[in-house]
């Protein structure tokens, strides 16, 4: 039986540590029947980048029980697009083996007591809340509304359980689809994250979380569909193949990470058209299946969108808030 007294919690300490976490996240994702799966090669990309929203140095915690890692947690502030709030986000994972004995509780104290760190140095007039992420009827959710924490919003991952009778809408008079090359990511992140802005929530949307993005193993643009109209992006779809992920739940099943239309080319069909192309490259690169993930209450109606498309509720995710304080000072 672990004494609680024994875990000792320390910050991040560099890219040893990296497999440690992985261990710890994948085994709470397979005990909690969540299919996700994070492989070393991946975290190491992420974490290689340090922004303002997110320093691994500062926001990564590690749990040690001797010389092994029995849980870690990160933090990571963003502003709402509704220019509300300043989200102080905090996630965490615990040994599956260690539950029930309060590490989890621990280690989010200590997350909370770093986010408040944290807080103490900006001064921006937003108010403060607190922020998590848990799978929906996990312990994870348990655990963050035993802390004061409450559900404000759902989201799904949604799957296309086979790629057979596929369709390829039209595209949009006047767009086209091009190869993506280096010389037009900055652009078509900028055209991204510009197409997000009316959703719920935020993001990190600084130069680095691109690079983050395209340091992962598992990213090919060479995957991505975008569409251009001239110059401008109108819309794309970034695709992705999670080998490791793949290898570990013994699926062939590709991702739509990304769906995105800006303004101006939305409600002509372009997001359907792009979807169809996705679900057809992935079938051409191997994949018998597809997954993304959705706001349940998508201001574009992203919901019917997809389920036209062949796609289904597979499992649900929670947004999780509470106060923290005032706006700042």
């Amino acid at each position: 039986m672990t004494v609680l007294s024994d875990v000792r919690l320390r910050t991040y300490a560099g890219e040893d540590d990296v497999p440690g976490i992985v261990r710890v996240v994948n085994a709470e994702s397979a005990a909690d029947h969540i299919e996700e799966v994070w492989s070393v090669d991946s975290l190491r990309a992420w974490l290689r980048h340090p922004s303002e929203h997110f320093d691994p140095a500062r926001d990564v915690v590690v749990a040690e029980l001797g010389d092994r890692v029995v849980a870690a947690g990160r933090t990571e502030w963003v502003d709402t697009r509704d220019g509300r709030y300043r989200e102080y986000r905090s996630w965490g994972w615990v040994d599956p083996e260690l539950r029930g004995q309060g590490i989890g509780s621990t280690l989010l104290g200590e997350l909370e007591r770093r986010a408040d760190v944290l807080a103490s140095g900006h001064d921006d007039g937003r108010e403060r809340v607190r922020a998590a992420f848990a799978a929906a009827g996990r312990p994870g959710e348990q655990l963050l509304l035993d802390h004061g924490y409450e559900a404000v919003r759902w989201f799904f991952d949604m799957v296309r359980p086979d790629l057979e009778g596929l369709e390829e809408p039209p595209l949009p008079d006047g767009l086209e689809l091009r190869p993506v090359t280096p010389d037009q990511h900055e652009t078509i992140w900028r055209a991204n994250r510009e197409a997000f802005r009316d959703h719920w929530g935020g993001a990190d949307e600084s130069l680095d979380q691109l690079r983050r993005i395209l340091d992962d193993p598992d990213t090919d643009t060479s995957l991505w569909l975008v569409a251009w109209d001239g110059d401008e992006v109108a819309g794309g779809v970034w695709n992705e193949i999670r080998s490791e992920e793949n290898q570990v739940l013994g699926l062939r099943r590709g991702w739509l990470d990304s769906v995105f239309t800006r303004r101006p080319w939305r409600k002509r069909g372009l997001a359907g058209a792009l979807i169809g192309r996705s679900l057809t490259l992935l079938r051409e690169h191997g994949m018998t299946s597809a997954i993304l993930g959705v706001d349940a209450d998508n201001p574009t109606g992203a919901l019917g969108l997809y389920e036209g498309a062949g796609f289904a509720d597979h499992d649900r995710f929670l947004a999780m808030r509470k106060p923290m304080g005032g706006p700042a000072t």
